[in-house]
Order: C-alpha cells, then structure tokens, then sequence
C-alpha cells in the first residue's frame, strides 16, 4: 500500500499548485469523508496519493490536462507490482479518472470517486483555494485580476485581449464548487470554504473598482 512517504517523490517536479503539499491536504480530506461516510479508507487513500502522480510537470500543458488518465495508469503499474487484484486496481483508477472538474467523460459513480473528487474540490477552495489559484496565475505570469468581460460574464468565454485570471477562475469554476459535493460531510465542509473564498473575490473586485 502506498504512502504519504513514498507518494513525496511523484511529486517533486510538480508545480506549486499541484504539489506534495496539495497530496496531503487532499489525503487528510478523503479521510475524513471516508471515514464520515463509510467509504473504503484503502481505495480512498490510494487514489488520493496517486490522484497526480503523472503529467505534472508545469511546463507541459498538454500533458497536465490529461494526467487524470497518465495518474490512472500509473497506479494500475504500482499497485499491480504490490499484488492488488485486478477489481480494486480498477476502483482506485476510475476514483482518479474522475476527479477533474473540467472533464466529465467519467463522472464519480462510486461513493470513493465522489469521496477524492469531493475531497481534491475542497482543496480548491476556501483560503487555501485563493492562495492556490493566485499562485497559479503568478506561475504562468498571469494577472490575479481583470476585470472580465460581459461575453466571458455571458458564456464563459473571453474576449480576444482578455486575460485569464483568478477571478476568472472563480467565477468559472471555484465559485460553483460548493455545488459539486455528492456527500452530506462534503457539503458541510464546503460551505465554510465557500464563503471564504467569495469572500475574498468579492473584496478584491470591490477594492479593484473602488467601491471600498
């Protein structure tokens, strides 16, 4: 069985956002759910320290928004040479397969997959989701701010000249997080982390505009 010792090495050229740190945070979540819930802690603990084990190198786009399947694959490798039987290998990689917000070919079907993607969304938000989204943006020289236009307001898309930054990103995607829980423990933590964080982008786009 891996473990948070032998996960760190997967994780060393990762970016800043997706990186050992975000391992753990993530593993500590899916065992609260699991446990809350009655999830198996095995299959959750698995998932969650393999969840990005292949393709986060930042310097590969490409290879980064498909590493739910490169991360599937790479557990099916280890826990194969561990001994795993076949069914549970398959369980931990349908749990990472289905754990991006912005592929949903595989949606969670079991009660682990929902458990990682719950626990994977929550690290998204909350104060630790605005340290991750603004430290992203600084990575890919990105502003943190812009003020998004009524198209991207609109559709979600941008206009030709318009950056995407955090505040993009929060109102595309980290804003309606809270909505994606599939569990009682997982709504329950959301909420707190969702007010944080709408919290902060609703002041940071105030302050920008000089409202306050």
């Amino acid at each position: 069985m891996p473990n948070l010792d032998t996960a760190r090495a997967w994780y060393a050229d990762a970016d800043p956002v997706h990186d050992f740190d975000h391992v753990r945070r993530v593993y500590r979540l899916a065992e609260k759910i699991a446990l809350a819930e009655g999830a198996d802690l095995e299959i959750v603990r698995a998932a969650a320290l393999l969840h990005d084990a292949a393709g986060s190198d930042p310097a590969d786009r490409a290879r980064r928004a498909q590493h739910q399947h490169a991360s599937a694959e790479f557990a099916a490798e280890l826990l194969s040479a561990e001994g795993w039987e076949r069914e549970r290998i398959e369980a931990v990689q349908h749990c990472i397969r289905a754990h991006r917000f912005r592929d949903a070919s595989e949606p969670p079907r079991t009660l682990e997959a929902k458990v990682l993607f719950e626990a994977d969304k929550l690290d998204a938000i909350g104060a630790v989701g605005v340290a991750r989204v603004i430290a992203y943006c600084v990575a890919a020289s990105r502003p943190f701010y812009f003020p998004p236009s009524q198209r991207f307001l609109d559709t979600g898309e941008r206009e030709p000249d318009e950056p995407y930054t955090a505040y993009h990103e929060y109102l595309f995607k980290l804003g309606k997080l809270k909505d994606r829980m599939f569990t009682g423990t997982g709504r329950a933590l959301a909420e707190e982390r969702h007010r944080v964080l709408s919290d902060f982008f609703q002041n940071l786009a105030a302050e920008w505009n000089g409202e306050k």
